[in-house]
């Protein structure tokens, strides 16, 4: 059984905001879970390649926009997958910042980081 506690997750400043990860490669589940702050008014082009990932947004808000436009917004209860590899772009409102708490299958190594750049997605 694994039990750890938010101060405990290893916290990984992402390039927007912070990533604490509580489950990560090395403890053998095959996905990860992170608790993740993104800061407000960020703007990141984002991919993962080489994972699926799921985000439930807990608090604040934001929008997820596809490569061709498409925005949908993001609130406390509101869920979203990335079940295909897609591009996107995470927003966070300007007001404040928004909390997600995500899923990452397979499990990331836990030390990952983006290299954000608007006109290329940062992939791990």
């Amino acid at each position: 059984m694994i039990i750890r506690k938010l101060e405990n997750a290893k916290t990984v400043e992402w390039g927007n905001g912070l990533s604490r990860r509580f489950l990560v490669d090395a403890d053998g589940l095959g996905y990860s879970i992170t608790d993740t702050t993104v800061l407000a008014g960020t703007k990141s082009r984002l991919q993962y390649r080489n994972h699926l990932e799921t985000c439930y947004c807990i608090e604040g808000s934001g929008e997820v926009v596809e490569l061709d436009g498409t925005s949908h917004p993001l609130a406390p209860g509101v869920l979203y997958a990335l079940n295909d590899n897609d591009p996107h772009y995470l927003v966070a409102s300007p007001q404040e910042d928004m909390r997600l708490v995500c899923v990452f299958a397979p499990a990331l190594r836990g030390d990952e980081v983006h290299n954000l750049d608007e006109n290329v997605s940062s992939a791990y």
